[in-house]
C-alpha cells in the first residue's frame, strides 16, 4: 500500500499530528498505525486529565509556548465537540514557612509565562478551598479538567471522516528510510509513505530506532499510582490542589484533582516501572527491566535521589504512604478514604547525565520526524504540538 504520510501511535500527539496535516493538504493520504485496538491506551488515557495553565514550564521553553497556544485550542475542540470540561482553577500550596520562597519562584515564573495568579494567605486558601492545610498559595483560576480519553476518540472519528485511515492492532515490526520515502512493515502488511511521524510514547525511542534515528535521550518508565477518596471525602475538595514543588526532586509529589466526572484522585507517585506498560507492580518484562537498570543515565538519576526514589517506591507500595503523604494537604483526609484507582506509566526522557529531560525532544531525519519526548502537558498541548510535527512533516513531501 502506498500512502502520503503514516502515523505511528495514536495517542493525542499522533491523532493531532494527522488531523493537522490533513487540516494543511486535504488531498493527502493518511494512515494511523496504532499496536493497540483502541486509540489512547496508555498515557494519553491514565493521565488525570488536567488542561495544564503553564505554570511550571521554563520561560522560552517550547512546554511554555506550546502549553499556552494548545490549552485554548484544546477548550474550544471540547465546546466544538460537546466534550465536558471545566475551568476549575487550581491552588498551589506551601504547607510551611520554608517553602514559602519556592512558591514566591513560582509566582515569578507565572508572570514569565504569561500565567495569572492570586497570592493567597491562610485565609484565603481556606477560602478556595477550605479543607486544604497550608500557611500561603497561589490561585491559578484558567487550570481545568476534561476527559483526554474522549478527546482522543472524538477526533479519531473526525479524522476518518476526513478520509484518514486509522489502523489499530497494528503493530510496526521494522522499517526502513528509502530515497523517496520509508517502508512502514508491520504485522499487517507493509506500507510505504513519502513521510513517516513517529508519536510512540512510552515506546518512542524504541520505534524511532527501528527506521535507523538515534535518539538524543533514553526512556525509562515509571509508573504513577493513584487513590480514589471515596464520596464523601471527594466533598473536601473543590478543584486541584498541588504542593509546592521542590527543585531539588525530580518528580513534583501527590496531589488532588476533582476530575471532569466529580470524582477525586490522589496521586501520582513515581517509581521505576518493571515494564513499559507495567501498570501493575507484578508486570515484569525482562527487556524492559534490564534496558533501564543497564541505563547510565538512569543510575546516575538513581543515585542522586536515592532517599525520593525509596520514599516514591514506598508510596507505591503502601497505600498508608500514600495516605500520609496525600493528607499533608488534606488533613482531615482518613487512611479508610482511600481505594486504589489505576496507575499510569510516564516515558521518562533522561539525557546521558542523568538529568530529566524537561522539555519536549522531536528529532528528525532525512524521511521522518520522531517525536521522542512528549511529557505533560503533551494531552493539553496536544494540537499545538500536533501542528508543529505536522509543518515539519510537510515538508517532506
Amino acid at each position: 500500500m502506498a500512502v502520503d504520510l503514516v502515523v505511528v501511535g495514536a495517542g493525542l500527539v499522533g491523532l493531532a499530528t494527522a488531523r493537522a496535516a490533513l487540516a494543511a493538504r486535504p488531498d493527502l493520504r493518511v494512515v494511523v498505525v496504532e499496536k493497540e485496538d483502541v486509540v489512547a491506551c496508555h498515557q494519553t488515557g491514565r493521565n488525570s486529565g488536567v488542561l495544564h495553565a503553564g505554570l511550571y514550564y521554563r520561560p522560552g521553553s517550547r512546554k511554555a509556548a506550546l502549553c499556552q497556544a494548545g490549552k485554548a485550542r484544546m477548550e474550544a475542540f471540547c465546546d466544538e465537540e460537546g466534550i465536558p470540561w471545566t475551568r476549575s482553577g487550581k491552588v498551589v500550596v506551601a504547607v510551611t514557612d520554608d517553602e514559602v520562597p519556592r512558591l514566591d519562584a513560582l509566582a515569578e515564573r507565572a508572570v514569565a509565562n504569561g500565567v495569572a495568579t492570586e497570592r493567597l494567605d491562610a485565609d484565603g486558601l481556606r477560602e478556595r478551598e477550605p479543607h486544604a492545610a497550608g500557611v500561603a498559595a497561589l490561585w491559578v483560576p484558567s487550570t481545568g479538567v476534561t476527559d483526554f480519553s474522549a478527546v482522543a476518540r472524538r477526533m479519531a472519528e473526525r479524522l476518518e471522516e476526513a478520509g484518514a485511515e486509522i489502523r489499530t492492532g497494528t503493530a510496526v515490526m521494522s522499517g526502513r528510510e528509502t530515497s523517496t520515502g520509508v517502508v512502514v512493515e508491520t504485522d499487517g502488511g507493509a506500507i510505504e509513505a513519502r513521510a513517516l511521524v513517529t508519536c510512540a510514547g512510552l515506546w518512542a525511542d524504541r520505534v524511532a530506532k527501528l527506521f535507523g534515528a538515534t535518539p538524543s535521550v533514553e526512556l525509562v518508565p515509571f509508573r504513577g499510582e493513584y487513590a480514589l477518596l471515596k464520596p464523601d471525602a471527594a466533598k473536601l475538595v473543590r478543584g486541584l490542589i498541588y504542593p509546592v514543588p521542590d527543585p531539588a526532586l525530580p518528580f513534583l509529589g501527590v496531589h488532588l484533582t476533582r476530575r471532569v466526572d466529580g470524582t477525586v484522585d490522589a496521586g501520582p507517585s513515581a517509581a521505576l516501572a518493571f515494564a513499559r506498560d507495567g501498570y501493575r507492580f507484578s508486570t515484569v518484562r525482562p527487556r524492559d527491566l534490564g534496558e533501564a537498570l543497564a541505563s547510565p543515565a538512569f543510575r546516575r538519576l538513581a543515585r542522586r535521589h536515592v532517599r525520593s526514589g525509596l520514599d516514591e517506591l514506598a508510596r507505591s507500595l503502601s497505600l498508608t504512604t500514600f495516605w500520609k503523604a496525600a493528607r499533608r494537604l488534606l488533613p482531615q483526609l482518613r487512611r479508610q478514604d482511600l481505594e486504589r484507582a489505576p496507575a499510569g506509566v510516564r516515558a521518562q526522557a533522561l539525557h546521558p547525565d542523568g538529568t530529566l529531560a524537561d522539555d519536549f525532544v522531536i528529532e528528525e531525519t532525512a524521511r521522518a520526524v520522531h517525536v521522542i519526548n512528549a511529557p505533560s502537558p503533551a494531552a493539553t498541548a496536544s494540537l499545538a504540538v500536533g501542528d508543529e510535527v505536522a509543518g515539519r512533516a510537510l515538508q517532506r513531501l
